[in-house]
């Protein structure tokens, strides 16, 4: 009994020893890990501490200038006469003989064309013969009006004969005037079944053959006038706009750049055609060179009105949203940041800028590719 008495107590004492280290490891374990956690959290901050910022980007950058934007615009056009003169037979007929063509030099009066002058032969036999027999009526009626008029001075015929002869030699003398005319008539109704050039020019149109019959005023053949040329453009009508109401043109021969000549606009067509939307512009070429023949390729060069822009390369532009953008660099920060523009216009190597950007601007004329706002920037010091 004893020994059991003596025993129970040593069992009771190591269970409550158990119990009491169980609280003492739980706690040193939840400071071990509040004491990792706080090791952790002080790396990561050191490492955040530690990481280097990116370097500066090397970019090509440009002061903004406003400056006078004069662009120049050439266009292709083709030399055409200034005048163009329609020939046509006065009467109609058969064509007989052709003896000119196309792309022919003629003189004034050279005979271009002839029709078959049958008709007109016959026209003029009936005419000059009702002519040699109202002359031969008009003979006899005077020889009768003479006979009166001696008569009436010898007292041996009446006043009223008298007047009779003389209504009757009127009448005569009347129709040998208008056979005369008939034969005009005729003589010129020969002469126009010859047709001839009133002017000296290349002929540029034919439109007969020889054997078709021809009316009268029908256009037979088309001749450029010799003497100054003209530049014949198709405009557009935004250009035509644009432009100084008379602004001097180069020409400049395509086949041959050295040939040059200027030019002054002669006329501008008042409406635009439907199927080019552009405007014709004739301008005229004084003492027009000889190796500008008719129907030859030339580019017309002028210069539009000055306006106040800003000119820069065309790298400098860019994309926000589908909307065109510079990058501007703070001259303190050096840091970017993007900006919208409005271009006015794009030519050979440039953008021309009308609004968005004001003068002593600095921006990203080369390197914006890879450039994203409060980038860090360098410029390169030849870019400057």
């Amino acid at each position: 009994m004893q020994g059991s008495a003596g025993f129970r107590p040593r069992r009771f004492s190591h269970r409550a020893a158990h119990d009491q280290r169980k609280p003492l490891d739980a706690v040193r374990a939840w400071q071990l890990i509040v004491a990792l956690g706080l090791c952790a959290l002080i790396a990561g901050c050191q490492r955040q501490e530690e990481t280097p910022e990116p370097l500066p980007l090397m970019v090509r950058a440009q002061k903004v200038e406003i400056a006078d934007y004069a662009p120049t615009a050439s266009l292709t056009g083709v030399i055409a006469a200034q005048t163009l003169d329609n020939l046509s037979f006065r009467v109609g007929g058969r064509v007989a003989q052709r003896m000119a063509d196309v792309g022919q030099h003629v003189t004034k009066g050279t005979v271009l064309a002839k029709l078959d002058p049958q008709t007109q032969h016959s026209d003029l036999i009936a005419a000059q013969a009702n002519l040699d027999a109202a002359q031969a009526e008009l003979r006899q009626v005077s020889a009768a009006f003479a006979r009166q008029k001696t008569l009436l001075g010898q007292g041996f015929t009446t006043r009223r004969d008298y007047d009779q002869a003389d209504q009757t030699m009127r009448t005569a003398q009347a129709s040998v005037q208008t056979a005369q005319s008939q034969v005009a008539n005729a003589k010129e109704n020969l002469s126009f079944t010859e047709l001839r050039a009133g002017v000296s020019g290349v002929i540029t149109a034919r439109d007969v053959e020889t054997g078709q019959v021809v009316q009268a005023a029908q256009t037979v053949f088309t001749i450029a006038q010799d003497g100054d040329r003209d530049a014949v453009f198709n405009v557009q009508e935004t250009l035509v706009a644009n432009t100084p109401a008379a602004p001097p043109v180069t020409i400049t021969l395509l086949a041959n750049p050295q040939v040059k000549a200027q030019g002054k606009v002669r006329e501008v067509s008042p409406v635009i055609d439907p199927a080019t939307a552009s405007v014709r512009i004739k301008v005229a070429i004084p003492n027009t060179p000889a190796a500008m023949p008719l129907g030859a390729s030339v580019t017309g060069t002028i210069t539009t009105q000055p306006r106040k822009a800003i000119i820069l390369p065309w790298q400098t532009l860019t994309a926000n949203d589908g909307k065109p953008a510079v990058w501007i660099i703070d001259p303190e920060t050096r840091r970017v940041s993007m900006t919208p523009v409005e271009v006015l216009a794009y030519d050979s190597g440039i953008v021309v800028i009308d609004r968005g950007l004001a003068s002593g601007d600095i921006v990203v004329t080369a390197g914006g590719q890879l450039l994203h706002p409060g980038q860090a920037v360098e410029v390169a010091e030849n870019a400057k």
